[in-house]
């Protein structure tokens, strides 16, 4: 189904100079990143700098008030298709976590005059669109990045206008900080040698964006999302299955155990659930034989061969009658 300008709605209408684009405005916004530097005093002056600027830059509130205007439901699907996109182009998966953030963000400040339907695909198709030009060498175009099932298809105009719109609510802050900036560090505090880093990394990813749909991980931050969830990849370690949230708070200043431990809890309880059941087996039907059954079943064959015998005997008389 395509829609045309008219279809939009006023607000896609935005008012900024293209100018301000390209211009810094005055406050440059930091880079973010995950990667460790070789001075173990500047990590640790990184990291501190990325849990201040937290409170700042996280962008959801943990006041859920403004969530409800949006189903859950049509908020996991929105999120699913972001997600199929994601894995069809094979992005990076900050990538995905942007889209998700900046989708988040914009329904926590901004209201749609509806909830479902092409206006929340509309912003999905923007978000997108938004991340992946933050993160990603090769772009698609606007019109391929709308495939994996997308109920509408937009020209590129009004997904242009759509992103203007989510730039201007965002204030223009795309660079969030993720818990992809401290998944490499927390992994060497669990194993300084190294050896484990890149799997308990590459685990606690995977983990991420699959717990990404739930809105309850809304209300922690991401240094908290970034803690459980390396928690919950050192349990795949027999070495690392001792690391508890105990553990997990002396990382560094600003982690707190119980929000580990809840948010723990919450990412294990989601596992469960997506983990497929297994199918109870169903042995072959065997006929069971009781001990009575067994001796009539003896006293019946003894009987029809003692008639068979006496038959057989009857069959030797009548011959040698016969033959005299």
């Amino acid at each position: 189904m395509s829609l045309s300008c008219s279809d939009c709605f006023s607000d896609l209408l935005c008012s900024e100079d293209s100018n301000i684009i390209f211009s810094c405005g005055g406050d440059e916004l930091p880079e973010y990143s995950s990667d460790l530097d070789s001075n173990p005093v500047d990590v640790e002056e990184s990291i501190a700098g990325l849990l201040e600027d937290e409170r700042d830059l996280a962008g959801i509130s943990s006041c859920p008030s403004h969530h409800q205007l949006i189903e859950a439901s049509a908020r996991a699907e929105s999120v699913a298709w972001l997600l199929k996109v994601h894995r069809y182009y094979g992005f990076q998966p900050l990538t995905a976590y942007l889209s998700v953030n900046y989708l988040d963000r914009f329904l926590y400040s901004h209201h749609l005059p509806k909830m479902n339907g092409w206006p929340l695909q509309l912003l999905s198709v923007a978000c997108l669109s938004l991340a992946a030009k933050m993160e990603e060498q090769l772009v698609p175009s606007l019109l391929d990045l709308q495939v994996e099932g997308a109920r509408f298809n937009f020209e590129a105009k009004n997904i242009q206008r759509m992103e203007l719109l989510v730039l201007r609510v965002l204030d223009w802050r795309l660079r969030s900080i993720s818990p992809f900036c401290y998944l490499n560090f927390f992994s060497f505090k669990i194993d300084p040698t190294g050896i484990y880093t890149g799997f308990l990394s590459s685990r606690a990813t995977d983990i991420i964006l699959s717990t990404i749909q739930e809105t309850s991980f809304l209300e922690y931050r991401p240094s908290c999302i970034a803690a459980a969830t390396i928690l919950c990849a050192a349990n795949d370690l027999p070495n690392f299955s001792f690391i508890t949230a105990q553990h997990a708070e002396s990382w560094t200043h600003g982690l707190h155990k119980d929000n580990i431990m809840s948010c723990y809890e919450s990412i294990q309880q989601v596992m469960l659930k997506s983990k497929p059941k297994r199918q109870p087996k169903v042995l072959p039907q065997h006929r069971v034989m009781t001990r009575a059954s067994i001796i009539l079943s003896d006293d019946s064959s003894s009987s029809s061969y003692k008639r068979r015998k006496l038959n057989n005997d009857s069959w030797e008389d009548d011959d040698k009658r016969s033959s005299d």
